[in-house]
């Protein structure tokens, strides 16, 4: 890849921007108010921008492009369920929250049930979100070291290491502020990009024609229902069904109790801010989203007229190349360009009939071109075998380098550096904010809550930010262990996130809405529904989405459960039926 200084000076400068921007930004309180939750005095437009830039990390917009491009559109489905789970949002979580002032979302179960359920409930937390931002980290790394060859050890450290001198530093309002930013410069990097895909079709192919490439080759499949032949596939990753039911149960959780969400909307001015934000987010997620993923079908139009790789991986395919199967993956490779060839020329021919709307020809020439496809698509597996095969480490899957090929191989000099620096502005968006969630759970939940000591206000800023570090240098480490993720990044992180969504979910539900159900019980709920749905996914009985409609159910049942068969003669139900008696005592006391 040609990586010129005008590349490079635009990728310094706008990194330096954000940098320097956080650190100005960073001014606030020197306590928990200011470095946590920026004294509570951000508008509802700040809010907006802060949990759509905590969602939109490098993975998306490193992953999705590719994602449509190998799958389809259909991964949309997977945000379905988003506009409904804000409204419930707003109307469950968010004036429980404001109500009792909390820094964490988990502070409000130690006063609705007891301190282990609160401690397991961060736990979780801490866990899941603190691997997937290891695996958000990973992905610029990827870029530098697929496009320029960059050690993947130096530039996690190195990159990782600038992130934390903001987050570090400025806490809940660097975060923030920084966001918008980095939300404008994204989304406009983005589509001039897919712009330019566009503009390089040949003369007479537009975006009509290039959707209608898309379409016949199965890449505009944004419903599907999960049904086959043989009736409903529950392991189907995305359908209707499961981004409706699925997806619901996920962004309810991940907005309604995930600290790195949470945090951002608790920084609002007030409770009608909150949900402002929050309701904006639902409205404008999905349209966003669909974008994102069109640039893929958008890709693989411009790949019909366009020389293909074969593998766009291109750091392993050089280590292939250089390797004992060096002849055989040549000869997969001339055979699929041969392939590609043949397709260029039915869909030259395509665009011509659509044209002159020859029916006859089109319909001829769909055929053609979706045989042409299945087989092209049959070499590129043989391709990725033989991947395998030569780097026992790698997966064969190159879904996560498609979009960077792309930049790398046909985008003028300085909009490639522009593309590069926005992986990393989106990496650092989402990083910074669960950097900081991580924080305010460590410190908040466990060090101030178990801590017999007591603090000033300045001690208890300058361990945030030390809890900041550490959780920045723990992602660093999980970031190695990231790189030959078998599925795309985009997904692992959801998968990830299914595993625990779900039970956490579930727990705050009982808190809402089963109030006779006591701590012991739900604790116990927590556990069992945890173990079930990693025996679920362990077994591969169902789709990753459906995770989270489990798990959410199971602590339901089994906390319920769990109190009639054990725990009716504990504290918290003795307390919640005098509570219940009082309540029917002033009722009947106000009878005439």
């Amino acid at each position: 890849m040609n990586f010129s200084r005008l590349d490079w000076t635009v990728l310094v400068l706008t990194l330096l921007l954000i940098i320097v921007y956080g650190v100005y930004r960073s001014r606030t309180s020197k306590n928990l108010e200011g470095y946590l939750l920026s004294d509570r005095q951000m508008p509802w437009w700040i809010v907006l921008l802060s949990i759509m830039g905590t969602q939109a990390s490098a993975v998306t917009f490193l992953t999705a492009p590719g994602q449509a491009y190998s799958d389809g559109m259909r991964f949309i489905q997977y945000y379905f369920g988003l506009p409904f789970a804000m409204v419930v949002v707003c109307i469950a979580f968010v004036p429980v929250f404001h109500k009792l002032k909390i820094f964490t979302a988990y502070e409000y179960l130690e006063q609705r049930f007891d301190i282990k359920t609160r401690l397991l409930t961060s736990f979780l937390f801490l866990l899941s979100r603190g691997i997937s931002t290891g695996i958000s980290i990973v992905a610029p790394a990827i870029v530098l070291h697929s496009m320029l060859g960059w050690d993947i050890t130096f530039t996690n450290l190195f990159m990782g290491g600038l992130l934390i001198i903001y987050t570090v530093s400025g806490g809940a309002k660097a975060v923030a502020y920084t966001q918008q930013l980095q939300f404008i410069i994204i989304y406009a990097a983005m589509f001039i990009a897919a712009w330019w895909a566009l503009k390089m079709l040949p003369q007479g192919i537009g975006i009509t024609e290039a959707l209608h490439i898309g379409g016949k080759s199965g890449r505009l499949n944004v419903i599907t229902t999960g049904f086959t032949d043989k009736g409903f596939d529950w392991k189907d990753k995305y359908n209707i069904w499961s981004g409706v039911i699925g997806g619901f149960f996920l962004a309810l959780s991940y907005f309604g109790t995930d600290q790195s969400q949470v945090g951002r909307y608790l920084t609002a001015r007030n409770e009608q801010e909150s949900k402002i934000g929050l309701l904006m987010n639902g409205l404008v997620k999905v349209p966003l989203q669909f974008g994102i993923l069109l640039i893929g079908v958008f890709l693989f139009a411009f790949y019909q007229f366009n020389k293909a790789p074969a593998y766009f991986n291109l750091a392993q395919e050089r280590t292939v190349q250089q390797s004992v199967n060096a002849k055989e993956f040549a000869a997969a490779d001339q055979q699929y360009q041969q392939i590609q060839d043949e397709k260029r020329k039915t869909v030259t021919a395509l665009g011509t009939a659509l044209q002159q709307d020859n029916k006859a020809s089109v319909d001829q020439l769909r055929t053609r071109l979706q045989e042409q496809q299945q087989q092209a698509q049959l070499v590129r597996d043989s391709i990725q075998n033989i991947v395998k095969k030569t780097i026992p480490d790698s997966e064969g899957n190159d879904n996560n380098y498609i979009f960077l090929r792309f930049v790398g191989d046909y985008l003028p000099n300085g909009l490639v550096g522009l593309i590069i620096a926005i992986i990393f502005l989106a990496s650092w968006s989402s990083i910074a904010a669960s950097l900081h969630a991580l924080a305010s759970c460590t410190m908040v939940d466990f060090h101030k809550r178990l801590r017999k000591k007591t603090s000033t206000p300045l001690q208890e800023y300058r361990w945030s930010q030390t809890y900041a570090l550490i959780w920045g240098l723990f992602c660093i480490v999980v970031a190695q262990f990231s790189y030959n993720l078998g599925n795309s990044l985009i997904e692992a992180v959801n998968i990830l996130g299914s595993w625990f969504y779900g039970t956490i979910l579930g727990i705050f539900l009982v808190a809402f809405y089963l109030k006779r159900v006591g701590g012991h019980a739900v604790f116990t709920g927590a556990i069992l529904a945890e173990i079930t749905v990693i025996v679920v996914y362990s077994f591969n009985l169902l789709s990753f989405l459906w995770l989270n409609v489990i798990g959410a159910v199971c602590v339901l049942v089994f906390a319920g459960l769990a109190q009639v068969l054990f725990f009716n003669n504990s504290d918290s139900y003795q307390q919640w039926a005098k509570g219940r008696g009082q309540k029917a005592e002033r009722k009947t006391s106000l009878k005439p």
